[in-house]
């Protein structure tokens, strides 16, 4: 992932050349940001909605979310700048693969276990590579390269809250009923099977 100095098409044809300003480049990659999560980052989606269906405490959830932007956020920096590389036939298998292992111990065990934030924060650093992976393909403007990177973080960091807002707003009056575990369950299961699939089209057939 060499570091991208050059605006991408996509972005060039967004930015007019001659009137664009700092902030006219922060709405844009804040925008971009988002829409990469929403609705475009389906695996992105599922990895933090395996992570809402894990917490029954919003202490637990508040954990693993800041320990996974902590870690997306450093490597998303680092392989944009060009300092870290891994091509992307390595990371997006290893992002499906941590999308299941997160609904599979979902299943496994009925509490959030205490080594869960470090393994989110490890899988954090493969997906913050997958999103710089992305902006390699849109590209950043040279002139203000450290505004659309962090723009573009704040547009991750909008989309994965806005996926937490809806998802709890979508099991509100289940959270304290019993039907709410099978419910937690039968998502977790659904999202496990949905990433061993990817994992495995990843690795073997070029998805």
């Amino acid at each position: 992932m060499a570091p991208i100095r050059q605006a991408g098409s996509r972005v060039s044809g967004m930015l007019d050349a001659v009137e664009q300003t700092v902030w006219d480049v922060i709405w844009l990659y804040i925008k971009l940001g988002y829409e990469h999560i929403l609705p475009l980052g389906l695996d992105h989606i599922l990895f933090v909605l395996a992570l809402f269906l894990a917490s029954s405490k919003w202490k637990d959830l508040i954990w693993q979310v800041s320990a996974f932007t902590v870690a997306h956020t450093i490597t998303l920096a680092l392989a944009t700048l060009g300092h870290v590389s891994l091509p992307g036939s390595i990371v997006e298998p290893i992002i499906a693969l941590s999308i299941a292992f997160v609904a599979i111990e979902n299943i496994v065990f009925k509490d959030v276990q205490k080594w869960r934030p470090a393994l989110v924060f490890a899988f954090g650093l493969f997906h913050g590579l997958g999103f710089a992976g992305v902006l390699g393909e849109l590209g950043l403007p040279e002139g203000d390269l450290a505004a659309a990177l962090i723009s573009f973080n704040v547009g991750v960091e909008l989309g994965q809250l806005s996926i937490l807002a809806m998802a709890w707003l979508a099991v509100f009056w289940w959270r304290d009923k019993p039907a709410y575990n099978y419910l937690r369950l039968g998502g977790t299961g659904l999202i496990a099977l949905m990433a061993l699939w990817w994992t495995v089209e990843r690795v073997f057939l070029g998805g």
